[in-house]
């Protein structure tokens, strides 16, 4: 997975700035960044603090912890399906 220029915390700033009343064409400028990367942001992280964003990290790496084991498990229950079907 691609790692993002910016940290969590750098893109909670950024929100707050347009918050603040900067422009949104504007703060992309400043920042390097495109509109539709704002807005992606503001749709994924609008209203969160720092500590609910490491809540929401920490979910999706369970997740993506359990989709793997999950994944795992229903590969070797196949394995066993079709060694049982071959005796």
């Amino acid at each position: 997975m691609k790692k993002s220029r910016f940290s969590e915390p750098q893109i909670l700033s950024i929100l707050r700035q347009a918050e603040g009343g900067m422009s949104v064409p504007e703060l992309c400028r400043v920042h390097g960044m495109s509109t539709a990367l704002f807005y992606r942001w503001r749709s994924k992280y609008g209203g969160m603090d720092t500590s609910m964003i490491a809540q929401m990290k920490a979910l999706e790496d369970e997740n993506r912890r359990l989709k793997k084991m999950y994944a795992e498990m229903s590969m070797q229950a196949d394995l066993l399906k079709e060694a049982l079907s071959k005796q």
